[in-house]
């Protein structure tokens, strides 16, 4: 991978020009690069180097949702030119708590999740509890994500902890992970325990890695318990 054509592609996000972003990643292909190694060798690590740059405060909201945005964008016009069929890690439902009309913190994990392989459900705005529950399990999905920007919607009977309790009751605990993120997490950050969940993360890119985490943790459990289902199997 010829260094230059990373550092193009990156100096273009540092910009937020999705312009000349297309136009790197056009010449890379052009160049003879694979969609692959234009995935994985230019755009994630890209992305990923922005988590540096947003823990030192010197990259804007925008910034941060435009890259996101461009990276998601990206990656789905190219899955199409693989060689084979990509790996996607898991699936994720995601959508802002019952009360709670703010989406754009939302949008910007979206936007990382996407270009790092894992699919999502975005149920979008004011979603209650069931709801969340109920696309989980009809998608199969691993992690339910709920964004709160507000205090009370955060800590608010009928966001994440009606979600916590339904998915105790139906004893999905184990099968379903729940993060959190939003303002009110930033300022508080022993909140998410508070509300029963079981992580969160300060921004998207720390947002994608922890649930890219949780997937791998369960899909680990759950190697683990067919094994141990398979020796106890006369």
């Amino acid at each position: 991978m010829d260094v230059k054509i990373q550092v193009a592609y990156h100096e273009a996000l540092i910009d937020t020009n999705r312009e000349q972003a297309l136009r790197v990643i056009e010449q890379a292909l052009a160049g003879g690069c694979s969609a692959e190694e234009v995935v994985f060798d230019i755009i994630v690590p890209s992305l990923d180097n922005f988590l540096k740059r947003v823990t030192h405060h010197d990259i804007s909201l925008a910034q941060h949702f435009l890259t996101a945005q461009i990276a998601a964008d990206l990656v789905e016009s190219l899955l199409p030119r693989f060689k084979q069929h990509p790996e996607i890690l898991g699936h994720v439902i995601m959508g802002t708590s019952a009360g709670d009309f703010h989406g754009l913190g939302k949008r910007i994990v979206i936007g990382c999740l996407k270009a790092k392989m894992i699919e999502v459900t975005d149920l979008g705005l004011n979603v209650p509890a069931e709801k969340f529950v109920a696309a989980a399990l009809e998608k199969k999905a691993q992690v339910i994500g709920i964004s709160s920007m507000m205090v009370h919607t955060a800590r608010g009977e009928q966001g994440c902890l009606r979600v916590r309790q339904l998915l105790k009751e139906r004893q999905l605990e184990e099968r379903i992970k729940l993060v959190v993120g939003g303002a009110p997490y930033c300022f508080d950050d022993q909140l998410y325990r508070q509300v029963g969940a079981d992580g969160w993360a300060p921004n998207g890119l720390e947002a994608a890695q922890l649930i890219a985490q949780l997937m791998r943790n369960l899909k680990t459990q759950g190697t683990a318990h067919a094994a141990e289902a398979a020796v106890k199997t006369p």
